[in-house]
């Protein structure tokens, strides 16, 4: 049965976000390049990218992404209340990059986010890490690295949230705000 947390319902099953994080890492490394850029696309994948810099060996440089002018339903949704600046302190030019988001689901963010990376350069390679796959994809985008896979009805968004250093996953009520 649903309880109610901190940030909102909480169905049964969802997963532990610092042991999402974990697993994720632990599929992280040894996979990703040693000279792999990290890139996160704002809010929670901004947040996980810096967390993922510091769990993984190697240097990985961390820039962010915001794709509000990027997403397809712009015209129709607008912008989000607060928009960020795009970061990207390194070549994007023959890079490779692993671009993070917190939850991935219909997979229109991770495409703006590809299409504004192009305008930085062609990368040589671009793979996926996601906090958590939610499925009900409408695009043909697939993570390269998943922490946890959760169900969740089209009538709520998984949420991740920052407390501290710490983060913890919420779903709450699909709001007219673009999905991820």
């Amino acid at each position: 049965m649903p309880t109610e947390g901190p940030h909102g319902r909480m169905p049964e099953g969802l997963p532990d976000a610092e042991r999402a994080l974990a697993a994720l890492a632990d599929k992280m490394r040894g996979a990703v390049a040693v000279d792999a850029k990290l890139i996160g696309i704002y809010s929670g994948g901004a947040w996980l990218a810096e967390r993922l810099a510091a769990l993984l060996p190697g240097e990985h440089p961390v820039g962010f992404i915001d794709v509000s002018f990027y997403r397809d339903d712009y015209g129709q949704k607008g912008l989000r209340a607060k928009v960020e600046t795009t970061t990207l302190p390194f070549e994007v030019e023959g890079s490779r990059i692993v671009l993070i988001d917190d939850v991935l689901y219909t997979g229109r963010s991770v495409r703006a986010a590809i299409n504004e990376l192009f305008d930085y350069g062609r990368p040589e390679r671009i793979e996926l890490a996601v906090l958590v796959d939610r499925g009900g994809r409408e695009l043909p985008i697939e993570a390269t690295y998943v922490g946890a896979r959760v169900a969740v009805g089209r009538e709520l968004s998984v949420v991740l949230n920052r407390a501290g250093d710490r983060f913890e996953l919420s779903v709450e009520p699909t709001t007219s705000a673009p999905r991820a």
